[in-house]
């Protein structure tokens, strides 16, 4: 229900692509890595508690977390299942560093995590030598053995997924010779910027219009000093909140900008926006800024297939955020969103559809007719998605009855401070029936 003006200079928590991959890379690197900044969300914990069953203890000191790490293939085997919760990130990459080491793991994941497919990261990684114990299975839980002597491999990517990239490139740090991935679209590059930080040597290549990312087997990382930015699909929120909600005027400080990253951003100034980065800088390798976000008249527009995985997580906000917006907004080549913690194209246009929002889906598409905001006052169903819930709950700052969701105990998942940070700006949450 509408929030008065939201206002003020804010951190969101780090940004949880790059803290799974610092404390995955400083498991596997001799030596420790010092993380400042890691996000201490359930996802980030479980990935904390998979590779210290794995071997590479780790401790916070302060608002430092260390991670010991094994050296090259110096992982042991654990002594009970690694639990991931709802972490497709921390499950798919580990399925890499399992694959390297002769151990024999069990993997599990909560009822969400295990409905979603696996199939994509696993068929590379078994051309490589890994073995699933259970033939034909293809969700968690599964049962994999690795191997000491993996074969490089030249595998492209049948669609864009830097899950699947950052698995086999992991994988490939325990091949003898040079393991490529091709792909026509460009993911999130996280784990090529970090591995080379960590001392690997990682080779780009553009070759007849797609990306070519060679990783060297049989390498050593070194322990890093790595700084986590903020979490820019956390930012996305209160940037959205800020553009809907009357009045408002934040900045949102040290957010990671990664080219990979911010096609939300690029659409919302699209749509007219008042959207700006501030303080441009590079820390650990990667680019961030301040992003200050006033209150706009938004327009609708088409969000092209080609920006989605630069954007795959910010949709349900966007979709939201687009029925303030005058005239329709139709986004494509959304395939992706449907075997994600939920089906998001689904439960989006089902939300919307709950609170007065006419919404539907094409294909692979999701339009928006906009101009009227939100009415609210309905139900939305999150499918134990944590992103559902946070970008509905968003929307019901600006909407003229409250939005109600089923559940939000997931959004500890990935932004444990979701609620906290926006109260702080003035937003106001209630329990449903008080």
């Amino acid at each position: 229900m509408r929030a008065p003006p939201l206002r003020g200079r804010l951190r969101v928590p780090g940004d949880k692509s790059i803290s799974h991959r610092a404390l995955i890379f400083g498991a596997l690197a001799t030596g420790t890595t010092r993380i400042r900044g890691l996000l201490e969300a359930e996802d980030i914990i479980n990935t904390a508690r998979a590779v210290a069953a794995l071997g590479a203890s780790t401790a916070k000191d302060g608002d430092v977390w260390e991670v010991k790490g094994r050296g090259p293939g110096g992982l042991h085997q654990p002594q009970g299942p690694l639990e991931f919760g709802n972490s497709g990130t921390g499950a798919r990459l580990m399925m890499g560093v399992i694959a390297g080491h002769p151990i024999t793991v069990q993997m599990t994941g909560d009822a969400s995590l295990s409905r979603r497919p696996m199939r994509r990261v696993l068929a590379p990684l078994m051309q490589m030598g890994l073995q699933v114990l259970e033939p034909g299975k293809e969700t968690l839980p599964l049962t994999l053995r690795g191997a000491s002597d993996l074969m490089p491999i030249i595998y492209a990517l049948p669609v864009p997924s830097a899950q699947v990239k950052s698995a086999v490139l992991i994988a490939g740090l325990h091949a003898a010779g040079e393991t490529t991935i091709i792909e026509r679209e460009a993911t999130r590059d996280h784990t090529e910027r970090m591995l080379r930080h960590f001392g690997a040597s990682v080779r780009t290549e553009q070759q007849n219009g797609a990306t070519h990312i060679t990783v060297k087997g049989d390498c050593e990382l070194a322990g890093r000093d790595i700084v986590v930015p903020g979490d820019p699909s956390s930012a996305a929120f209160l940037a959205a909140a800020a553009l809907i909600v009357p009045g408002s005027d934040i900045t949102i400080e040290g957010v990671l900008i990664n080219p990979t990253r911010t096609g939300l951003y690029t659409t919302f100034q699209e749509m007219g926006g008042d959207v700006t980065f501030l303080n441009e800088r590079e820390e650990g390798g990667e680019p961030i800024a301040d992003i200050r976000v006033r209150a706009s008249r938004l327009k609708g527009v088409r969000v092209p297939a080609e920006r989605a995985p630069s954007m795959i997580d910010e949709y349900p906000m966007l979709a939201a955020v687009s029925a303030f917006a005058q005239g329709e907004t139709r986004m494509d080549g959304l395939a992706e969103l449907k075997v994600k913690e939920s089906d998001r194209l689904q439960a989006t246009a089902a939300g919307l559809a709950a609170n007065g929002v006419v919404a539907r889906v094409a294909g692979d598409s999701l339009m928006i007719e906009g101009g009227g905001g939100i009415r609210g006052g309905g139900l939305v169903a999150t499918h134990l998605d944590h992103r559902i819930a946070m970008a509905f709950l968003t929307a019901g700052l600006a909407s003229d009855k409250p939005i109600v969701v089923d559940d939000s105990a997931m959004i500890a998942t990935s932004f444990p401070e979701f609620r906290g940070i926006l109260q702080g700006l003035g937003a106001r949450f209630e329990e449903p029936g008080t």
